[in-house]
Protein backbone atom coordinates (compact mmCIF):
# COMPACT_ATOMS: atom_id res chain seq x y z
CA UNK A 1 0.00 0.00 0.00
CA UNK A 2 1.28 3.34 -1.11
CA UNK A 3 0.99 5.67 2.11
CA UNK A 4 1.52 8.85 0.71
CA UNK A 5 -1.58 7.90 -2.05
CA UNK A 6 -3.59 6.99 0.80
CA UNK A 7 -2.64 10.02 3.03
CA UNK A 8 -3.90 12.14 -0.23
CA UNK A 9 -7.20 10.43 -0.47
CA UNK A 10 -8.23 10.50 2.84
CA UNK A 11 -6.75 14.08 3.50
CA UNK A 12 -9.98 16.04 5.54
CA UNK A 13 -10.31 19.75 4.83
CA UNK A 14 -12.75 19.79 8.14
CA UNK A 15 -10.82 21.98 11.26
CA UNK A 16 -9.64 19.13 14.03
CA UNK A 17 -10.84 19.15 17.91
CA UNK A 18 -7.35 19.51 19.39
CA UNK A 19 -6.28 17.25 22.48
CA UNK A 20 -5.35 19.19 25.57
CA UNK A 21 -1.79 20.64 25.13
CA UNK A 22 -1.34 19.55 21.48
CA UNK A 23 -2.90 20.35 17.86
CA UNK A 24 -3.37 16.67 17.10
CA UNK A 25 -6.89 14.94 17.28
CA UNK A 26 -7.74 13.03 20.33
CA UNK A 27 -7.45 9.43 20.19
CA UNK A 28 -9.96 7.26 21.40
CA UNK A 29 -10.32 3.34 21.84
CA UNK A 30 -13.53 1.72 20.67
CA UNK A 31 -14.72 -0.20 23.88
CA UNK A 32 -16.55 -3.16 24.10
CA UNK A 33 -17.75 -3.29 27.62
CA UNK A 34 -19.66 -6.64 27.51
CA UNK A 35 -17.69 -9.62 29.08
CA UNK A 36 -18.73 -11.67 31.81
CA UNK A 37 -16.46 -13.78 33.87
CA UNK A 38 -17.58 -16.60 36.14
CA UNK A 39 -15.54 -15.28 38.91
CA UNK A 40 -17.07 -11.86 39.12
CA UNK A 41 -20.26 -12.56 37.10
CA UNK A 42 -20.95 -16.19 38.70
CA UNK A 43 -20.91 -17.48 34.63
CA UNK A 44 -18.66 -16.79 31.28
CA UNK A 45 -20.93 -14.43 28.99
CA UNK A 46 -21.37 -15.08 25.39
CA UNK A 47 -18.86 -13.06 24.47
CA UNK A 48 -16.20 -15.54 25.80
CA UNK A 49 -18.05 -18.82 24.99
CA UNK A 50 -20.11 -18.27 21.33
CA UNK A 51 -22.05 -21.17 23.36
CA UNK A 52 -19.12 -23.41 21.61
CA UNK A 53 -15.90 -22.13 23.69
CA UNK A 54 -16.02 -23.57 27.34
CA UNK A 55 -13.30 -21.10 29.64
CA UNK A 56 -13.48 -23.54 32.49
CA UNK A 57 -11.14 -25.72 30.32
CA UNK A 58 -7.32 -24.62 30.48
CA UNK A 59 -4.62 -26.41 28.82
CA UNK A 60 -1.12 -27.07 30.13
CA UNK A 61 0.49 -23.12 29.25
CA UNK A 62 -3.03 -21.69 31.76
CA UNK A 63 -4.85 -20.85 28.58
CA UNK A 64 -8.45 -21.26 28.84
CA UNK A 65 -10.95 -22.13 26.27
CA UNK A 66 -12.31 -18.49 25.12
CA UNK A 67 -13.86 -17.30 21.20
CA UNK A 68 -11.34 -15.28 20.16
CA UNK A 69 -7.72 -16.36 18.58
CA UNK A 70 -6.10 -13.48 20.81
CA UNK A 71 -5.77 -14.13 24.54
CA UNK A 72 -5.74 -10.98 26.71
CA UNK A 73 -2.18 -10.87 28.73
CA UNK A 74 -4.11 -10.82 32.13
CA UNK A 75 -6.86 -13.69 30.67
CA UNK A 76 -10.16 -13.54 30.27
CA UNK A 77 -11.84 -10.74 32.78
CA UNK A 78 -14.72 -9.10 33.59
CA UNK A 79 -16.05 -6.15 32.10
CA UNK A 80 -17.76 -4.83 35.63
CA UNK A 81 -14.23 -5.82 37.68
CA UNK A 82 -13.31 -2.78 39.33
CA UNK A 83 -9.54 -4.18 38.87
CA UNK A 84 -9.85 -4.88 35.37
CA UNK A 85 -11.19 -1.27 34.89
CA UNK A 86 -8.43 0.28 36.59
CA UNK A 87 -5.56 -1.81 34.97
CA UNK A 88 -7.58 -1.02 31.29
CA UNK A 89 -7.69 2.69 31.64
CA UNK A 90 -4.33 3.45 33.62
CA UNK A 91 -2.91 1.80 30.66
CA UNK A 92 -4.70 3.57 28.08
CA UNK A 93 -3.49 6.50 30.03
CA UNK A 94 0.28 5.10 29.76
CA UNK A 95 -0.19 4.32 26.14
CA UNK A 96 -1.29 7.33 25.50
CA UNK A 97 -4.85 7.19 24.55
CA UNK A 98 -7.08 10.26 25.40
CA UNK A 99 -10.53 7.90 25.83
CA UNK A 100 -12.90 5.39 24.92
CA UNK A 101 -15.96 5.19 22.70
CA UNK A 102 -17.89 2.60 24.07
CA UNK A 103 -20.17 0.11 22.12
CA UNK A 104 -23.84 0.64 24.21
CA UNK A 105 -27.07 -1.21 23.25
CA UNK A 106 -29.25 0.74 25.47
CA UNK A 107 -30.89 0.42 29.10
CA UNK A 108 -33.35 -2.01 27.99
CA UNK A 109 -33.26 -5.38 30.38
CA UNK A 110 -33.07 -7.97 27.16
CA UNK A 111 -30.47 -10.58 26.47
CA UNK A 112 -27.21 -8.70 27.72
CA UNK A 113 -27.79 -5.37 27.09
CA UNK A 114 -28.53 -4.26 30.59
CA UNK A 115 -25.43 -5.72 31.94
CA UNK A 116 -23.27 -3.67 29.25
CA UNK A 117 -25.27 -0.68 30.46
CA UNK A 118 -23.87 -1.32 34.11
CA UNK A 119 -20.96 -1.73 32.53
CA UNK A 120 -20.26 1.74 30.64
CA UNK A 121 -21.36 3.26 33.71
CA UNK A 122 -18.80 1.27 35.22
CA UNK A 123 -16.33 2.11 32.51
CA UNK A 124 -17.38 5.92 32.51
CA UNK A 125 -16.31 6.22 35.69
CA UNK A 126 -13.24 4.85 35.59
CA UNK A 127 -12.25 6.64 32.60
CA UNK A 128 -13.40 10.07 34.77
CA UNK A 129 -10.48 8.59 37.72
CA UNK A 130 -7.81 8.40 34.55
CA UNK A 131 -8.66 11.48 33.41
CA UNK A 132 -9.17 10.59 29.93
CA UNK A 133 -12.37 11.37 28.15
CA UNK A 134 -15.20 8.63 26.49
CA UNK A 135 -18.15 9.31 24.42
CA UNK A 136 -21.00 6.81 22.86
CA UNK A 137 -21.05 4.37 20.14
CA UNK A 138 -25.36 3.27 19.87
CA UNK A 139 -26.21 -0.01 18.12
CA UNK A 140 -29.56 0.36 16.82
CA UNK A 141 -29.96 -2.78 15.75
CA UNK A 142 -31.12 -3.27 19.65
CA UNK A 143 -34.59 -2.04 18.33
CA UNK A 144 -34.81 -4.69 15.95
CA UNK A 145 -33.95 -7.38 18.90
CA UNK A 146 -36.55 -5.54 21.46
CA UNK A 147 -39.46 -5.79 17.98
CA UNK A 148 -38.54 -9.72 17.05
CA UNK A 149 -38.62 -10.65 21.27
CA UNK A 150 -42.27 -8.88 21.45
CA UNK A 151 -40.90 -6.34 23.90
CA UNK A 152 -41.96 -3.27 21.31
CA UNK A 153 -43.84 -3.15 18.00
CA UNK A 154 -42.21 -2.09 15.02
CA UNK A 155 -44.22 1.49 15.13
CA UNK A 156 -42.99 1.98 18.53
CA UNK A 157 -39.62 1.62 17.66
CA UNK A 158 -38.33 5.20 17.43
CA UNK A 159 -40.40 5.97 20.58
CA UNK A 160 -37.57 3.55 22.13
CA UNK A 161 -35.05 5.08 20.78
CA UNK A 162 -35.58 8.42 22.33
CA UNK A 163 -36.20 7.00 25.46
CA UNK A 164 -32.52 5.70 25.20
CA UNK A 165 -31.25 9.25 23.91
CA UNK A 166 -32.79 10.20 26.83
CA UNK A 167 -30.51 7.82 28.81
CA UNK A 168 -27.64 9.47 27.05
CA UNK A 169 -28.58 12.94 27.73
CA UNK A 170 -29.59 12.49 31.59
CA UNK A 171 -26.70 10.08 32.28
CA UNK A 172 -23.38 11.25 30.13
CA UNK A 173 -23.62 13.96 28.07
CA UNK A 174 -23.35 16.33 30.71
CA UNK A 175 -20.20 15.05 32.07
CA UNK A 176 -17.09 16.56 31.89
CA UNK A 177 -15.32 14.02 30.41
CA UNK A 178 -18.08 13.56 27.54
CA UNK A 179 -15.87 13.78 23.98
CA UNK A 180 -17.11 17.28 22.43
CA UNK A 181 -16.74 18.21 18.91
CA UNK A 182 -17.68 21.97 18.41
CA UNK A 183 -18.76 21.87 21.83
CA UNK A 184 -21.50 19.24 21.30
CA UNK A 185 -21.62 15.54 22.34
CA UNK A 186 -20.29 13.48 19.98
CA UNK A 187 -22.72 10.67 19.35
CA UNK A 188 -22.07 7.75 16.83
CA UNK A 189 -24.53 5.10 15.55
CA UNK A 190 -23.19 1.62 14.27
CA UNK A 191 -25.04 1.77 11.01
CA UNK A 192 -27.97 2.65 11.54
CA UNK A 193 -28.53 -1.05 11.24
CA UNK A 194 -32.43 -0.40 11.56
CA UNK A 195 -34.03 2.91 11.94
CA UNK A 196 -34.33 5.02 8.41
CA UNK A 197 -33.03 8.25 8.18
CA UNK A 198 -36.42 9.68 8.64
CA UNK A 199 -36.89 7.89 11.70
CA UNK A 200 -33.58 8.98 12.83
CA UNK A 201 -34.30 12.63 12.28
CA UNK A 202 -37.21 12.27 14.57
CA UNK A 203 -35.44 10.45 17.10
CA UNK A 204 -32.78 13.26 17.56
CA UNK A 205 -35.72 15.87 16.99
CA UNK A 206 -36.15 16.56 20.40
CA UNK A 207 -33.01 16.08 21.93
CA UNK A 208 -31.96 19.55 24.02
CA UNK A 209 -27.92 18.45 24.01
CA UNK A 210 -27.52 18.77 20.37
CA UNK A 211 -25.44 15.80 19.83
CA UNK A 212 -22.73 15.96 17.21
CA UNK A 213 -24.26 13.03 14.97
CA UNK A 214 -22.00 10.59 13.29
CA UNK A 215 -22.90 7.66 10.72
CA UNK A 216 -20.54 4.70 9.60
CA UNK A 217 -18.33 4.89 6.61
CA UNK A 218 -20.69 7.41 5.24
CA UNK A 219 -22.74 10.81 6.32
CA UNK A 220 -26.39 9.65 6.17
CA UNK A 221 -28.75 12.18 6.62
CA UNK A 222 -29.18 13.76 9.20
CA UNK A 223 -25.48 13.34 10.97
CA UNK A 224 -23.42 16.24 10.81
CA UNK A 225 -20.50 13.24 10.00
CA UNK A 226 -19.17 10.05 9.19
CA UNK A 227 -16.59 7.49 10.84
CA UNK A 228 -14.44 4.65 9.07
CA UNK A 229 -14.44 1.52 10.58
CA UNK A 230 -12.79 -1.92 8.73
CA UNK A 231 -14.68 -2.39 5.35
CA UNK A 232 -15.17 -6.14 5.70
CA UNK A 233 -17.83 -6.18 3.09
CA UNK A 234 -14.99 -5.04 0.53
CA UNK A 235 -13.36 -8.81 1.21
CA UNK A 236 -12.72 -10.91 -2.13
CA UNK A 237 -12.72 -14.52 -1.43
CA UNK A 238 -12.54 -14.18 2.73
CA UNK A 239 -9.87 -11.58 2.37
CA UNK A 240 -9.68 -7.60 2.91
CA UNK A 241 -6.83 -6.71 0.32
CA UNK A 242 -4.83 -3.81 0.46
CA UNK A 243 -6.12 -2.65 -2.60
CA UNK A 244 -9.42 -2.33 -1.52
CA UNK A 245 -8.92 -0.91 1.56
CA UNK A 246 -6.98 1.78 -0.33
CA UNK A 247 -9.77 2.09 -2.41
CA UNK A 248 -12.23 2.04 0.62
CA UNK A 249 -9.80 5.03 1.99
CA UNK A 250 -10.17 7.10 -1.13
CA UNK A 251 -13.98 7.65 -0.81
CA UNK A 252 -14.01 7.75 2.88
CA UNK A 253 -11.35 10.61 2.12
CA UNK A 254 -13.81 12.44 -0.44
CA UNK A 255 -16.79 11.88 1.44
CA UNK A 256 -14.94 13.13 4.88
CA UNK A 257 -13.82 16.45 2.96
CA UNK A 258 -17.59 17.19 2.36
CA UNK A 259 -19.14 16.26 6.27
CA UNK A 260 -19.06 19.27 8.34
CA UNK A 261 -17.24 16.12 11.06
CA UNK A 262 -15.14 13.33 11.01
CA UNK A 263 -13.75 10.36 13.26
CA UNK A 264 -10.45 8.71 11.43
CA UNK A 265 -9.97 4.94 11.89
CA UNK A 266 -6.46 3.22 12.92
CA UNK A 267 -6.82 -0.47 13.22
CA UNK A 268 -4.41 -3.99 13.36
CA UNK A 269 -6.27 -6.19 11.37
CA UNK A 270 -9.93 -8.23 11.43
CA UNK A 271 -10.26 -12.28 12.28
CA UNK A 272 -13.26 -13.15 13.67
CA UNK A 273 -14.07 -16.48 15.03
CA UNK A 274 -17.85 -16.67 14.10
CA UNK A 275 -17.50 -19.51 12.06
CA UNK A 276 -15.40 -21.73 14.45
CA UNK A 277 -17.84 -20.83 16.92
CA UNK A 278 -20.71 -21.68 14.60
CA UNK A 279 -22.48 -18.37 15.60
CA UNK A 280 -22.20 -17.36 11.94
CA UNK A 281 -20.68 -17.10 8.38
CA UNK A 282 -17.00 -15.00 8.72
CA UNK A 283 -16.74 -11.74 8.00
CA UNK A 284 -13.17 -12.28 6.48
CA UNK A 285 -10.10 -11.56 6.99
CA UNK A 286 -7.62 -8.38 6.93
CA UNK A 287 -4.02 -9.44 7.58
CA UNK A 288 -1.53 -7.16 10.28
CA UNK A 289 0.76 -7.52 7.52
CA UNK A 290 3.73 -8.01 10.48
CA UNK A 291 1.97 -5.20 11.44
CA UNK A 292 2.20 -2.44 8.73
CA UNK A 293 -1.31 -2.66 8.70
CA UNK A 294 -1.61 -0.72 12.24
CA UNK A 295 1.37 1.29 11.45
CA UNK A 296 -0.44 2.98 8.06
CA UNK A 297 -3.88 2.98 9.21
CA UNK A 298 -2.54 4.88 12.33
CA UNK A 299 -0.29 7.60 10.84
CA UNK A 300 -2.87 8.30 8.18
CA UNK A 301 -5.81 8.85 10.21
CA UNK A 302 -3.05 10.67 12.81
CA UNK A 303 -2.37 13.01 9.75
CA UNK A 304 -5.73 13.16 8.66
CA UNK A 305 -7.16 16.64 10.15
CA UNK A 306 -10.06 14.35 11.63
CA UNK A 307 -12.09 15.51 14.50
CA UNK A 308 -10.86 12.48 16.01
CA UNK A 309 -8.98 9.06 15.53
CA UNK A 310 -10.87 5.83 16.50
CA UNK A 311 -8.63 3.02 17.70
CA UNK A 312 -10.80 -0.28 16.36
CA UNK A 313 -10.80 -2.01 18.41
CA UNK A 314 -9.69 -2.17 22.29
CA UNK A 315 -10.94 -5.52 22.91
CA UNK A 316 -13.04 -6.86 20.52
CA UNK A 317 -11.52 -10.64 20.75
CA UNK A 318 -14.51 -12.40 18.78
CA UNK A 319 -13.28 -9.96 15.60
CA UNK A 320 -9.33 -9.93 16.45
CA UNK A 321 -9.36 -6.42 16.37
CA UNK A 322 -7.78 -5.87 19.41
CA UNK A 323 -4.75 -3.56 20.68
CA UNK A 324 -5.07 -4.37 24.37
CA UNK A 325 -1.72 -6.60 25.15
CA UNK A 326 -2.59 -10.57 24.49
CA UNK A 327 0.06 -13.26 24.30
CA UNK A 328 0.16 -13.16 20.67
CA UNK A 329 1.56 -9.64 19.92
CA UNK A 330 2.06 -8.08 23.52
CA UNK A 331 2.58 -4.34 23.77
CA UNK A 332 3.55 -3.56 20.44
CA UNK A 333 -0.12 -1.65 19.44
CA UNK A 334 0.44 0.59 22.82
CA UNK A 335 4.01 0.93 22.00
CA UNK A 336 3.05 2.27 18.46
CA UNK A 337 0.79 4.77 19.92
CA UNK A 338 3.19 6.60 22.35
CA UNK A 339 5.77 6.46 19.56
CA UNK A 340 2.58 8.77 17.86
CA UNK A 341 2.32 10.83 20.82
CA UNK A 342 6.01 11.46 20.93
CA UNK A 343 6.54 12.50 17.50
CA UNK A 344 3.35 14.44 17.62
CA UNK A 345 2.69 16.23 21.36
CA UNK A 346 3.40 19.90 22.10
CA UNK A 347 4.13 18.89 25.55
CA UNK A 348 6.73 15.82 26.43
CA UNK A 349 4.73 12.50 26.90
CA UNK A 350 5.88 11.33 30.14
CA UNK A 351 5.53 7.46 29.58
CA UNK A 352 7.93 4.79 28.45
CA UNK A 353 7.63 1.61 26.66
CA UNK A 354 8.32 0.03 30.08
CA UNK A 355 6.04 1.92 31.66
CA UNK A 356 3.33 -0.09 29.76
CA UNK A 357 3.72 -3.67 31.97
CA UNK A 358 3.20 -1.62 35.29
CA UNK A 359 -0.61 -1.70 35.03
CA UNK A 360 -1.01 -5.37 34.18
CA UNK A 361 1.43 -5.79 37.30
CA UNK A 362 -0.24 -3.62 39.58
CA UNK A 363 -3.85 -5.68 38.64
CA UNK A 364 -2.18 -9.02 39.02
CA UNK A 365 -0.93 -8.14 42.56
CA UNK A 366 -4.48 -6.72 43.62
CA UNK A 367 -6.20 -10.30 42.34
CA UNK A 368 -2.87 -12.23 44.74
CA UNK A 369 -3.89 -9.55 47.55
CA UNK A 370 -7.46 -9.63 47.52
CA UNK A 371 -8.42 -9.25 51.16
CA UNK A 372 -5.20 -7.36 52.34
CA UNK A 373 -6.24 -3.51 52.90
CA UNK A 374 -2.93 -2.45 53.14
CA UNK A 375 -1.04 -3.88 49.81
CA UNK A 376 -4.66 -2.70 48.50
CA UNK A 377 -4.06 0.79 49.74
CA UNK A 378 -0.04 0.75 48.67
CA UNK A 379 -1.34 -0.72 45.15
CA UNK A 380 -3.86 2.44 45.14
CA UNK A 381 -1.05 4.91 45.59
CA UNK A 382 1.21 3.19 43.29
CA UNK A 383 -1.40 3.22 40.98
CA UNK A 384 -2.49 7.20 41.03
CA UNK A 385 1.33 7.85 40.82
CA UNK A 386 1.29 6.64 37.61
CA UNK A 387 -1.66 8.41 36.87
CA UNK A 388 0.25 11.46 37.60
CA UNK A 389 2.98 10.53 35.56
CA UNK A 390 5.83 9.64 38.62
CA UNK A 391 6.57 6.68 37.42
CA UNK A 392 9.58 6.10 39.34
CA UNK A 393 7.56 6.50 42.68
CA UNK A 394 4.75 3.92 41.36
CA UNK A 395 7.43 1.51 39.93
CA UNK A 396 9.23 1.65 43.73
CA UNK A 397 5.33 1.30 45.19
CA UNK A 398 4.47 -1.89 43.40
CA UNK A 399 8.54 -3.35 43.66
CA UNK A 400 8.15 -3.25 47.62
CA UNK A 401 4.92 -5.16 47.19
CA UNK A 402 6.60 -8.15 44.80
CA UNK A 403 9.44 -8.39 47.16
CA UNK A 404 7.09 -9.27 49.97
CA UNK A 405 5.85 -12.48 47.76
Amino acid sequence: MRVATICAAIAVACASTAAAGSTRPPVLAHYMAWYESKPVSGRWGWHWTMNHFDPEQVDSSGRRDIASHHYPIVGPYDSTDPDLLSYHFLLMKVAGIDGVIIDWYGAEDIHDYAFIDRAAEAAIDAADACGLQYAICYEDRTLRAMVNAGRIEADGAVDQARREMRHLEENWFAREGYLRIDGRPALLVFGPEYLSDAQWEQTLGGMSSDPAFLTLHQRRAPADGLYAWPPMWASEDGVLTPDRLREYFARYGERASEARYSIAAAFPGFRDIYAEAGAQESHGVLRSRDDATFDETLRLAMASGADAVQLVTWNDFGEGTVIEPTREFGYRYLERVQEARRELDDAPFPYTTDDLRLPARIYGLRKLHAKEDVVLDALRAAEEAARRGSMHDAREGVDAIDGQR
